[in-house]
């Protein structure tokens, strides 16, 4: 290629990427519904309370939903500096053991402030990482997974959040994105079954729309 079509391929791809990042300093505003499942490991049972078969209390994938306001702070061609607040709903958590020691199932909701770097903001296509921390509320069944009277109740927790996902911009102003976010939080309250552990991981794996404003 010859010097000055060279040249006006350079400024016609600087003028793209300047025009895109403009379009994104513009669009600072971001509301996501995100739609998935909340992953949470198995763990082990202690004491005198622990059934002989099955010693476990073993989680369901509950079904998740997750609202998310975000405001673009910095934007570069390179990177984007974003505020979001995810707020994320497991209301169905089933939960099971071999002995009447666990609830049912619960509830909880995570709300976690945070931090998100994007990269190449200005293109179709856009990974990004999160982190931040917020507080989360357990809210479990009344009844024992075989009739009897769960002594347990609502808790709260401080919570940390991580997060990886990729924003692919489909139509002008509306995008696709793809996630994975641990909420690393503290346990529920079962004064029958103990685990041994204070904090356990909350894997949400989603996918939903992202709107641009």
């Amino acid at each position: 290629m010859s010097g000055k079509p060279a040249a006006v391929a350079i400024l016609a791809v600087m003028m793209f990427v300047l025009g895109s990042t403009a379009a994104a300093q513009e669009e600072k505003n971001e509301l996501t519904g995100i739609l998935g499942r909340t992953f949470i490991s198995d763990q082990g049972l202690h004491g005198l309370n622990a059934p002989a078969l099955n010693p476990f209390i073993r989680s369901g994938k509950g079904l998740s939903f997750e609202i998310n306001y975000a405001r673009t702070l910095l934007v570069t061609p390179v990177f984007s500096v974003a505020a979001e607040v995810p707020v994320v709903f497991n209301l169905d958590q089933d939960i099971g053991s071999g002995g009447d020691v666990v609830p049912t199932g619960y509830r909880q909701i995570f709300v976690t402030p945070s931090a998100r770097l994007n990269l190449f903001p200005a293109t179709a296509v856009s990974p990004w990482v999160s982190l931040g921390g917020g507080f989360g509320h357990f809210s479990e069944d009344k009844t024992l997974i075989f009739g009897g009277t769960n002594p347990g109740g609502s808790s709260t927790t401080g919570v940390l959040q991580g997060g990886i996902g990729l924003d692919v911009r489909v139509w002008h102003r509306f995008s696709i994105r793809g996630q994975v976010r641990d909420f690393w939080s503290g346990t529920p309250n079962f004064p029958l079954a103990d685990t041994g552990k204070t904090r356990q991981h909350n894997f949400f794996v989603g996918g939903g729309v992202l709107w641009h404003f």
